[in-house]
């Protein structure tokens, strides 16, 4: 097993690495540490979450000298990243005497300006910002000896490829080149070609991506009921930190507002936001002054919060890419964490792709009963008040009324309504979306539906089975009765997954058809 002490770092370094409680190097700072150092070119292929940051960040200030000159520039695709690289950077450097600064959007430039005169060895910044210094003549890279595109897939889709060619441009031919990214499409591999010598790869399979300690489950959920569902979830966990992802920004803004008026700490981040507001939210997120920081896909782009105990996919990733990276941003640092997914059950196909692809596989959970909630919820009311009793809170105005109530009331009473009075808002009372298919004809506790498929299409018992089975994700024990007929069939199901079913095929082709399915009618009694 390697040790940071094995790499030709300087002692200042090693104690930087001591102070940041780093043990052991991750694989993909294993391998490019060494050849970073060599000072040859390197493209690496690793996911965010896998130690590149040091990867790259540990060898580059051991490059760094204290010469009043930006030595060497990291390009990231978002404000976020930037900030969060430099920050790494500078408990490397904590020893030694190189200056780091992020350069970005949004932040005023005048200021920028008047950091870049006093004396930088290494910029990081987004690529907009980066070339307009370059064009005001505010940043020279004549000098730079190192150049680093971090997360250069996220980059070019984002569309920053005329702005990276035109910074490369102005570099030195004789710098080390690094670009790291998480998947590798033609027009990364152009660019590696027209800007880097003989580059060598390091490539972090996906499973070494994807942390062992991330429990990965999934929810069965009504799109209608879906966010009474989140909320019972919500109310269950215990949570540190937690994201959830929606797939649009109108959606990140009524989930947030819902969420809000239950009373969860909450708050949305998405591309409408000005640059202050989201700097206040990501601030907010960081002191844990909100639990739940409500995201789209690209908002969360180099968010990188070490607490993050919960991912939550309020909807489903549209790509099994998405929900690697999403599910990511928790269980970091080999601390535990939780990705949850809520699937209707037109999406039951998608989860069995990202399952497939990702080579994962979910658990499924049901979401959890008011009763449940409430068992949970209790502890933590009891756990609050016995924290103010034993406490040295004034509560002189409150015995008063105590003592008042108590000559009239029992006690038990008086303190249930005292509980009820405080508590009563924060419990979701949301009744669930319920099915009610009637008489089917069915036996008893199950439902039977009828299906415009049969033995004209060559459908068999097996055939059925085995796509109810992978599109509700339940086993073959809750399909019971199968009756095929030429042009169309009967099905039992079990009462609790039936609306799962009904849902499921009503978007779901066998055979190449589209089903029909509706509630079977009553047997006709004879």
């Amino acid at each position: 097993m390697a040790h940071f002490s094995d790499f030709a770092l300087h002692k200042t370094i090693q104690q930087a690495i001591h102070d940041m409680g780093f043990e052991e190097p991750s694989p993909i700072q294993e391998q490019c540490i060494p050849k970073i150092l060599e000072g040859g070119d390197l493209i690496g292929q690793a996911q965010t979450g896998t130690g590149k940051t040091a990867a790259f960040g540990l060898p580059l200030i051991e490059k760094m000298t204290n010469r009043n000159a930006v030595q060497a520039i990291v390009l990231t695709p978002t404000r976020e990243l930037a900030i969060q690289v430099s920050g790494e950077l500078r408990k490397i450097a904590k020893y030694k005497r190189v200056r780091t600064l992020p350069i970005y959007g949004g932040q005023s430039i005048g200021h920028q300006i008047r950091a870049l005169k006093q004396g930088v060895q290494v910029v990081i910044g987004t690529p907009g910002r980066v070339l307009d210094h370059l064009r005001r003549k505010t940043l020279r890279l004549d000098q730079v000896s190192m150049l680093v595109l971090d997360e250069a897939d996220e980059m070019l889709d984002m569309g920053f490829q005329e702005d990276i060619e035109a910074i490369i441009k102005e570099t030195s031919t004789e710098r080390q080149t690094l670009l790291f990214s998480a998947t590798m499409p033609q027009e990364i591999m152009r660019l590696s070609r027209k800007y880097m010598n003989n580059p060598e790869t390091v490539a972090i399979s996906r499973k070494e991506v994807t942390a062992p300690t991330i429990e990965q489950v999934y929810y069965k959920v009504f799109e209608r009921s879906k966010l009474e569902s989140l909320c019972r979830i919500l109310d269950s966990e215990e949570i540190e930190l937690g994201i959830v992802f929606c797939r649009t920004k109108r959606g990140v803004d009524e989930l947030t507002e819902a969420l809000q008026e239950r009373g969860y700490l909450a708050s949305g981040l998405h591309g409408d936001l000005s640059q202050a507001q989201r700097d206040k939210v990501m601030q907010s997120f960081r002191d844990s002054s909100i639990e739940l920081l409500v995201a789209t896909d690209v908002a969360a782009r180099g968010i990188d919060v070490g607490n993050v105990s919960h991912v939550v996919n309020y909807d489903i990733p549209q790509d099994p890419e998405s929900y690697v990276h999403r599910i990511g941003r928790t269980g970091r640092a080999g601390r535990k964490g939780i990705a949850m997914t809520l699937v209707t059950p037109r999406e039951m196909k998608q989860l069995r792709t990202i399952e497939k692809i990702s080579k994962t596989s979910l658990e499924s959970r049901n979401v959890p009963s008011i009763e449940e909630v409430m068992e949970r919820q209790q502890s933590i009311w009891k756990e609050q008040l016995v924290a103010l009793v034993e406490g040295d809170e004034d509560m002189t105005p409150f015995l008063e009324v105590v003592t008042q109530l108590k000559e009239e009331y029992p006690m038990e009473k008086v303190t249930a309504a005292a509980l009820s009075l405080a508590f009563a808002p924060s419990i979701s009372s949301a009744e669930e979306e319920m099915y009610d298919f009637g008489d089917t004809g069915a036996s008893k506790g199950k439902v039977r539906f009828f299906m415009n498929i049969g033995r004209s299409l060559d459908v068999r018992p097996p055939d059925l089975v085995k796509e109810i089975s992978e599109l509700v994700g339940t086993s073959n024990k809750a399909i019971g009765r199968i009756d095929i007929f030429e042009n169309f069939t009967f099905i039992e199901v079990d009462q609790e997954i039936a609306p799962f079913v009904y849902e499921s095929l009503r978007h779901s082709r066998i055979k190449g058809k589209r089903i029909n399915i509706e509630p079977a009618k009553p047997r006709s009694k004879r």
